[in-house]
């Protein structure tokens, strides 16, 4: 079968799934059979998830658009900036919670999105498909570095971090699902991801240090794996973090 040919423009961020030299400018490729727009652009780098607009000669399409020879293609990843509500959304509307599951390379980053108060899930033995089991059936957003998970069928939202370090993860991560008027920091275990509760001074004596114990009047404890939590010098380094994060959307 000969094969047949588009011309194809991803744009924004989803030039980062692209060889350099296809980044930023229209290229050719190739194909056979008519395959839908979703498996073109997924066959390129882009998963899905990160897709929010397609067109297809000038005119917005959907996923199951098929691609004919001949026809330009252009991808738009998840923007905010810019109003697309006459348009045909690719991209699904972010969960009306902001909740996450990651997986297992992703640690620390789960770590720190629970310090702002996110409900996150992670575990270091989550097979693929419980992964996107729960990003679809608890309408949770999937963080992976993995692009062949972020283009399993079932998962509806999701985002591969660019960066390799959690801080720089966790950044993309609030810019990228505008996470900023969500933040309740520190009402989450940071180990077990359990809502905290207020604990008094003899609740948590003898599992802190005495120091701790004799300077602090205000702990916090997690319910479910006792965990103490209280406002030192490391908290107080996160809430400059937190308040960093805050402005990034400002």
């Amino acid at each position: 079968m000969m094969p047949k040919q588009v011309t194809v423009r991803l744009h924004g961020a989803l030039n980062d799934f692209l060889p350099p030299e296809r980044r930023g400018t229209e290229f050719i490729h190739r194909f056979t059979g008519t395959p839908s727009v979703k498996d073109l652009l997924e066959s390129l780098g882009p998963p899905h998830p990160e897709v929010e607009l397609i067109f297809v000669d000038g005119k917005a399409v959907d996923f199951t658009h098929r691609v004919e020879a001949g026809s330009r293609v252009a991808a738009y990843p998840a923007f905010h900036a810019l109003e697309v509500t006459a348009l045909i959304r690719v991209g699904m509307p972010l969960p009306a919670v902001r909740r996450f599951v990651l997986d297992v390379g992703l640690g620390r980053l789960a770590g720190f999105l629970r310090m702002l108060g996110f409900d996150t899930l992670w575990r270091n033995d989550f097979e693929d498909s419980a992964l996107a089991r729960l990003s679809q059936e608890d309408a949770r957003i999937l963080l992976t570095r993995d692009l062949g998970l972020l283009k399993r069928a079932e998962v509806l939202h999701g985002y591969f971090p660019r960066n390799t370090n959690p801080s720089h993860q966790l950044v993309e991560v609030v810019l990228r699902f505008q996470l900023a008027p969500w933040m309740q920091p520190f009402t989450r275990c940071m180990a077990c991801n359990a809502l905290l509760a207020v604990a008094e001074r003899n609740d948590v004596l003898g599992r802190v240090p005495a120091g701790v114990a004799a300077m602090h009047i205000h702990f916090q404890q997690c319910p479910s794996c006792q965990r103490v939590y209280w406002p030192g010098t490391h908290h107080q380094r996160m809430q400059a973090w937190v308040d960093t994060l805050r402005q990034l959307e400002d």
